[in-house]
């Protein structure tokens, strides 16, 4: 049965990530940047100073503090997109993929801002008392009826993708590595999810805002220690790894050990893809979660909104990109995977392993049995907390259809079908993920491009009130 899903979604999968996504992400990301004068760059250590600030509410509109609205997104971003999609992308497209997912952060920074002012600018306080906002708001209070269609179709695709990619692909890799790992079964795997998300889950975005605004910051910590740490060891073999980055970025790389080669476009495709998978800028989902915030203006909290782009994948990803380009094959391991064209000694993102198997195999062959414990440690919680954070952006998308009622029934749904996603295999549950974010980021985009004008015009008017922002 799955064989048959994972027919019928592939050639679907190739058109939505096609040339013509591939445009419409980075084009857009390329003209906001340009229509407001590259303003992310030029006013980095201002949000940075706004992020210090909102530790607390500094207005009376929203639920959850700038700063816990921050690592609630961030909880939805840093998940397995940082260390099974990174590693995926490099096994499919190369160590190439790399750069386009550095290009891609950076252009969607000012994506991302742009999504968030205007999600905290349109938002609207149910009768429940929730702060809801995001692209079917925007394009409901911003544009004209006969675009209304977009928002709706926005909030259909979202809240299944919130299933699919906050809940199945996270589920999926924590069951992986914890069997891998640790010998634990898959269907216990599922079960402690379940209690452990429900748990959680069923206090809403406050619970959920105040367990990420802990538990983000701790764990980003101990994984960008783990990769500092093999880094730091390996600081020799960075001009290599640098180098196979730059050079196949621009050219095809060659079939070598259990790695089949690779196109320059298929580097670009899955540098891109994985990107938007890791960062979500153009997905429209983070400033579900920013317009619940208490900031004191839309201008403060989609500068405070931009820096999770920069932080997930300039930071992390690349970290974790670096550490997979830096591995070789270990002797177990080449015996193990018993492939004649695979050596003990060469590199370890050309042996054909995948997923999350290669970064595991990455960690562990830099510091045993310790590099492989934190690496699962980590990954856990990366995908723990991002499945709580998606639960939020599709209970906003059922409220949005259903209204304040349809909350509960959802976290119950998410939940349920969350857990499912531990017992299918990595294949369907990515390709269900990857279809899923290009039919969620169409209706996005085109808002965000019909709304730009105003955008433009409003971004004046509010860095001109507050001297702390150049325009």
């Amino acid at each position: 049965m799955e064989q048959y899903f994972i027919s019928i979604l592939t050639p679907l999968n190739n058109v939505v990530w096609g040339p013509v996504m591939l445009v419409l992400l980075v084009g857009t990301g390329i003209y906001l940047n340009i229509g407001l004068k590259f303003y992310p760059f030029r006013n980095w250590i201002n949000a940075y100073k706004c992020l210090w600030n909102g530790r607390k509410d500094q207005s009376q509109h929203g639920e959850i503090s700038p700063w816990n609205a921050l690592m609630t997104a961030i909880a939805a971003d840093v998940g397995t997109g940082n260390i099974v999609g990174v590693a995926t992308a490099i096994a499919l497209g190369g160590p190439g993929a790399l750069f386009w997912m550095w290009i891609t952060a950076l252009v969607g920074m000012m994506t991302k801002f742009c999504e968030i002012m205007l999600a905290v600018k349109y938002r609207e306080k149910t009768p429940a008392g929730n702060w809801v906002g995001g692209c079917m708001y925007f394009i409901k209070n911003g544009l004209s009826k006969k675009w209304h269609w977009l928002g709706t179709m926005f909030a259909i695709c979202a809240s299944v993708a919130c299933l699919g990619v906050g809940g199945m692909v996270q589920s999926n890799a924590i069951a992986a590595c914890m069997n891998d790992t640790f010998g634990v079964s898959r269907w216990i795997t599922c079960a402690v999810l379940l209690v452990l998300a429900f748990t959680i889950l069923i206090g809403g975005v406050k619970r959920i805002g105040y367990v990420a605004g802990r538990l983000v910051p701790f764990m980003a910590g101990l994984y960008v220690l783990l990769c500092v740490t093999i880094i730091v060891l390996n600081i020799g073999r960075l001009p290599d790894v640098f180098a196979w980055i730059f050079t196949y970025a621009f050219t095809p790389t060659a079939a070598q050990g259990g790695f089949a080669g690779g196109s320059i476009m298929l580097a670009i495709r899955m540098g891109v893809a994985r990107g938007i998978f890791a960062n979500e800028a153009g997905l429209g989902t983070a400033p579900m979660a920013h317009a619940a915030s208490t900031a004191e203006s839309p201008l403060v909290q989609a500068s405070i909104g931009m820096l999770d782009v920069f932080i997930n994948t300039m930071i992390i990803c690349t970290m974790t990109g670096i550490v997979i380009l830096i591995a070789t094959v270990p002797a177990d391991l080449a015996v193990q995977l018993g492939n004649d064209n695979v050596a003990a000694g060469a590199p370890l993102w050309s042996s054909g392993l995948d997923g999350a198997r290669l970064s595991t195999a990455a960690f562990a062959s830099q510091l045993g049995k310790v590099g492989a414990w934190g690496v699962t440690c980590c990954l856990a919680l990366f995908a723990f907390t991002t499945i709580m954070g998606w639960c939020v952006y599709g209970e906003r998308c059922a409220i949005y259809l259903f209204g304040d009622k349809s909350s509960m029934p959802y976290r119950i749904i998410y939940s349920v079908v969350m857990c499912s996603g531990a017992v299918l295999t990595l294949d369907l549950v990515w390709l269900v993920a990857d279809t899923s974010n290009a039919l969620m980021a169409f209706p996005n985009l085109v808002g965000i491009l019909l709304l730009s004008p105003m955008l433009f015009k409003y971004v004046r008017e509010e860095t001109a009130k507050d001297p702390r922002f150049t325009m």
